[in-house]
């Protein structure tokens, strides 16, 4: 087993690889816009359109229980190479919103097999220290999320088409790495048989569902967030016209800094447990929701960014604790599964915090905002830390 060193480091390559499609259009937004002729809102929209895909790929994935049934670097590989197709069909001429939505809605059913089976194929490899290898599989998804914004960040060096390329051609690398390097690891437990009841007896475990709970209220939270990242900063600059933003790059750095915060937090929980460090975490979000209108105030554009990056980690810190919490209380051979539907009701959670955002941008300050989003790190500490 001396070849398992080597593991986790291919698959984080290759989870960064297939999930800078996510955020893919985020990054190019306004060439978009632009190009073809849609609505400020359509950010809103497109993210949510990639949710709603991951939403009913990863419940079709848990209902039919594929990830424990089906080898899960096979299932990696095919999906990472049909994502990337959906995404790659953007460049086409002619397109729509309806259209674009319906490729956003393609990329994100496929991102399904993907990120949770990323994660399942970690579990079946790292029995002890799963929560600082999922630290680092975590902290991948966040660098992929923010690549494209970095891309953006260099200007006329990258035009949008260039951008969807280039993250289509990492997806498709990611799953060929995935396939060629990483065979079904030593811990996995396949199920033979489909079993629908599985979705609902892993909520009778107690601890799983207080993990489960933490994480949709992490899940509120995070990407409303990530994807106002860029309205956040063009929102001070307009408070504050002295200042001068290079936004994408910017937007890079404040998203990026959650994968460092991964990472540490998976480090951590080894010494103070995945709970304590999650809820640590939850909290601290929460509270850069509720003094969030306080930064925009200030006319240090220094302080303000710092602020922001502060928030980019603590608000994806406690993501791998909770994933690492959810696996560690369910059956070995449900572990797919589980932290598939889990997924599933998670993001089906950021559609509403993501479109309720929207909505609210057209009548409240933007400053103001994540007043309303704090309501769900509250909602999921008290979950998390319920003792009934």
């Amino acid at each position: 087993m001396k070849q398992t060193k080597y593991i986790l480091p291919i698959i984080v390559f290759a989870q960064f690889c297939c999930t800078s499609l996510w955020f893919a259009t985020n990054g190019v937004i306004e060439d978009l816009v632009n190009n073809f002729t849609l609505n400020q809102s359509a950010l809103g929209h497109l993210s949510s359109a990639v949710q709603f895909g991951f939403i009913i790929g990863t419940f079709l994935f848990a209902l039919l229980t594929i990830t424990d049934r089906f080898s899960p670097s096979k299932v990696f590989f095919v999906s990472a190479v049909l994502a990337a197709i959906f995404n790659l069909m953007i460049v086409l001429e002619d397109h729509n919103l309806s259209s674009l939505l319906i490729l956003r809605f393609g990329t994100g059913f496929f991102l399904a097999g993907i990120y949770p089976v990323g994660m399942k194929i970690a579990a079946d490899y790292f029995d002890k220290g799963l929560g600082k290898s999922l630290g680092y599989l975590v902290g991948a998804l966040v660098l992929g999320t923010a690549f494209p914004h970095v891309l953006k960040g260099f200007g006329s060096s990258f035009s949008w088409q260039h951008i969807i390329y280039t993250t289509t051609v990492l997806a498709m690398l990611g799953g060929i790495v995935m396939l060629v390097f990483v065979p079904d690891g030593p811990f996995r437990k396949p199920v033979t048989k489909f079993d629908i009841s599985v979705l609902f007896n892993v909520f009778k475990v107690h601890d799983f569902r207080k993990a489960a709970f933490g994480y949709f209220g992490h899940m509120w939270e995070l990407y409303t967030f990530w994807a106002f990242v860029p309205i956040i900063l063009k929102a001070y600059v307009e408070l504050h016209p002295e200042v001068e933003f290079n936004i994408p790059m910017l937007s890079f750095v404040i998203i990026a800094s959650g994968s460092l915060a991964c990472v540490v937090s998976g480090y951590l929980s080894q010494v103070y447990g995945a709970k304590k460090i999650g809820a640590m975490a939850l909290l601290f979000s929460g509270l850069c929701c509720l003094v969030s209108p306080l930064f925009f105030s200030l006319n240090s554009e220094v302080v303000f960014v710092i602020f922001l990056v502060f928030w980019g980690m603590v608000v994806v810190a406690d993501s791998p604790l909770f994933s690492t919490l959810v696996a560690q209380n369910v059956n070995a051979e449900h572990k797919g599964t589980a932290l598939t539907i889990v997924n599933s009701i998670g993001f089906a959670i950021t559609i509403v915090s993501i479109q309720l955002a929207s909505n609210l941008i057209d009548v409240m300050e933007v400053k103001y905002l994540f007043l309303i989003i704090a309501i769900g790190p509250i909602l999921g500490l008290l979950g998390l830390l319920n003792k009934n």
